[in-house]
């Protein structure tokens, strides 16, 4: 696994209050095996080219299970208390998800709001009800114009979560930016419009809370020194922070291409989380234990995925997930 630390020691929290992990995760393709007439999912049932079936989405259930209930838990001793998640069909799989034996003792509810991409893939939030309490949920709906033919499609929307968190009111904003398919510089123009939205989004909390606390979780499909990513984080005070610029700077990465590692999977916090009240950024991981790798063959050493070239490997994704551990000070009597 490999660290970013924001602060040295956990005094404060390790001894007086609780240390909790906040995490994402890209499931690559956490499809059902049923037809949706609605979207191109046809590939992932039965008769398509996936040859998906229900025995296929436990599989996959299970292995995304057992990654998630171990994410930060060295550090926490139990698993993520919100997690988002990208690439998931629809409510159905989430429940078989959070019903999982590993899973099912930390009592996850599910935020999901269909959105209009395509091939039916969403992004949702799990959070543990005894620690987080929704206040509400906004899907803001982003629209692209193709630079061949100038038709508008839509993609991903990026879902907005407000609730409270040790009675401190906070907003996490779950990303799935459009990808890069045509090439990095060809479909740059639609990760700026996601940027763009999103900066419309975060400016608009900081207006109503200069002190706001904003966590921005997701796969962006850029690397933290693009500018998409330079974009969210703004140059004034009420900013965002991208903790995980670091490891991109090493060459770290939650994602693999062509022997070359990318960290398209990131955290970003507002500057609220650093200044050590009720709650606090400590550190950012990206969680890579030895079971997430491809032991054998042309990737070996890549993310260890569900199916490479039409086989079938029992891996989880073509991602790691990312996390960040944050401190809950106990309330003061």
């Amino acid at each position: 696994m490999r660290y970013c630390f924001l602060f040295l020691s956990f005094v404060g929290f390790s001894q007086e209050g609780h240390v909790h992990s906040i995490a994402f995760y890209n499931t690559e393709n956490y499809f059902d095996a049923i037809d949706d007439p609605n979207t191109f999912d046809d590939d992932y049932t039965p008769e398509g080219r996936m040859q998906w079936t229900e025995a296929l989405v436990r599989q996959k259930s299970d292995q995304l299970a057992k990654v998630i209930s171990q994410i930060g838990k060295a550090t926490t001793q139990h698993a993520p208390l919100l997690i988002g998640l990208a690439e998931i069909e629809n409510y159905k799989v989430l429940k078989q998800l959070t019903s999982n034996r590993l899973l099912y003792p930390y009592d996850y509810d599910i935020i999901h709001v269909e959105s209009p991409d395509y091939r039916g893939i969403d992004v949702a939030l799990l959070y543990q009800s005894k620690f987080f309490r929704p206040a509400a949920k906004k899907a803001y709906r982003l629209t692209l114009t193709d630079s061949d033919h100038g038709y508008k499609r839509t993609t991903r929307d990026l879902l907005v979560v407000s609730g409270y968190l040790n009675h401190q009111l906070i907003s996490i904003l779950i990303n799935h930016w459009p990808s890069r398919r045509g090439g990095k510089q060809k479909s740059a123009q639609h990760r700026f419009k996601a940027a763009q939205l999103h900066k419309k989004i975060t400016d608009s909390l900081f207006r109503k809370n200069k002190d706001a606390f904003i966590i921005s979780i997701g796969d962006y499909n850029d690397n933290p020194n693009d500018k998409s990513l330079q974009w969210i984080e703004g140059k004034k005070n009420n900013r965002l922070i991208n903790p995980m610029r670091m490891m991109a700077k090493k060459g770290e990465g939650s994602l693999a291409h062509n022997d070359r590692w990318y960290l398209f999977d990131q955290i970003l916090f507002s500057s609220a989380w650093k200044q050590k009240k009720s709650l606090q950024l400590l550190q950012t991981a990206i969680f890579s234990p030895a079971n997430l790798y491809t032991k054998r063959g042309r990737y070996q050493g890549y993310p260890f995925r569900t199916k490479v070239n039409g086989e079938y490997l029992e891996g989880y994704s073509d991602h790691f997930p990312v996390y960040a551990i944050i401190g809950i000070a106990t309330p003061t009597p």
